[in-house]
């Protein structure tokens, strides 16, 4: 007698159906973990360009107005990949400053913009569409990184 060796049509549609399953449950986390890693850019960022603007008050006699040009201490950064670092003209003067981080159009971070300020206030002025609305009751020292199961942005 032979014996068949091998596996069935059931078995295989059983192991396709856990994998999808698997994958269904994992790609999700996944894509929450890499957009994540993606915010560390602007918030890194920000960091070091308020660290830079201290230096450049100190340096500069207590002024942080040309702080952002080219050829200072603390020059906007160029080449992210994923946020351009901006310096709004309109906020900066002798005594305080905001800089501004913009997610790149076509990115899963569009939209999405963060600020920090000379008294170290970190602020979240607007999400991605698809996190939902950010909570009003937000706190104001606040940079929200990541959206919640529910489609809202997490509070920090």
């Amino acid at each position: 007698m032979q014996r068949n060796t091998g596996f069935t049509l059931i078995e295989a549609m059983i192991t396709v159906a856990i994998i999808a399953i698997l994958a269904g449950i994992a790609l999700p986390s996944y894509t929450s973990y890499v957009t994540r890693s993606k915010i560390q850019e602007a918030t890194s960022t920000l960091l070091a360009m308020r660290t830079k603007m201290e230096q450049f008050f100190q340096d500069n006699r207590i002024t942080y107005v040309g702080a952002c040009q080219p050829g200072t201490v603390a020059p906007l950064p160029a080449g992210l990949k994923y946020f351009d670092i901006t310096c709004p003209g309109a906020d900066l003067t002798a005594t305080t400053y905001k800089i501004q981080a913009d997610g790149k159009a076509g990115t899963d971070v569009a939209d999405l913009v963060l600020t920090i300020d000379q008294a170290n206030v970190r602020k979240t002025l607007s999400v991605p569409s698809s996190w939902g609305t950010p909570s009003p009751a937000l706190p104001v020292n606040c940079w929200v990184t990541k959206k919640t199961s529910g489609g809202v942005p997490a509070p920090c």
